[in-house]
């Protein structure tokens, strides 16, 4: 089941984006300081513990929450599952909520994150070739359905 992210998945969201965040982009980006000092899931707690910030992301729950996904209007911000339950279908079906209850069309992926721009090109986005610097990032590619 997706629904509205609750206070009482703070911990589990927390969680999901530390370690997946982690696994994904420390071999890209290399800076241990950020993935193991700054990236803490205390600290990701906290900044979700304000009831706005929580106000556009979705969980997937089965009796655990296993997944995120976090819109901005028609965008996907961020699109997170638990490396335990990945393989699974669950970034699918958050996807296609999206799609279905916001219209999602739009967003923006790493470039060196060759394996999350499969992922949405299996879904149905292409990469438009449109690109910006994210805070911190490398280049990121403006990935779209039409």
């Amino acid at each position: 089941m997706i629904r509205k992210a609750e206070i009482k998945d703070i911990s589990r969201i927390a969680e999901i984006l530390v370690f997946v965040k982690r696994i994904n982009y420390r071999s890209i980006f290399k800076n241990d300081d950020y993935s193991f000092n700054e990236l803490q899931v205390i600290k990701v707690a906290e900044d979700y513990s304000r009831p706005e910030k929580l106000d556009n992301i979705f969980v997937y729950d089965d009796g655990i929450v296993k997944g995120l996904i976090h819109m901005e209007g028609t965008e996907i911000a961020e699109l997170y599952v638990d490396q335990f339950f990945q393989d699974q279908g669950i970034g699918a079906k958050l996807i296609e909520y999206a799609k279905q209850q916001f219209g999602a069309d739009r967003l923006w992926a790493i470039e060196k994150n060759v394996n999350a721009i499969r992922f949405y090109e299996a879904h149905g986005f292409h990469i438009s070739g449109q690109k910006k610097y994210g805070e911190g990032t490398d280049e990121l590619l403006l990935m779209l359905t039409r």
